[in-house]
């Protein structure tokens, strides 16, 4: 497999619109709670990092968990599998 087929096909979406729009309404939620609320430093940089990391995959619609686990909320038609040339 070449390396260009292997990028595209382990960067395929896999994250649908309503769970896209979860992960960043509680992800940027979570990210902002160590200055929303009286946080200890060490929770309060676990939680914004959990909450950028939530937000960046339903961003970019792309889930390492859900690659791994095989679990896609995509339609089944707007993902994209492999590369056609």
């Amino acid at each position: 497999m070449q390396l260009r087929e292997l990028v595209t096909y382990s960067f395929a979406r896999n994250v649908g619109g309503a769970d896209r729009l979860i992960r960043v309404l509680f992800g940027t939620t979570l990210a902002a709670s160590p200055w929303l609320l009286a946080m200890p430093r060490g929770v309060g940089y676990i939680a914004a990092l959990i909450g950028l990391v939530t937000v960046t995959t339903g961003l970019v619609s792309r889930c390492a968990l859900y690659y791994m686990l095989g679990i896609s909320t995509c339609p089944a038609g707007s993902k994209h599998q492999g590369i056609t040339e």
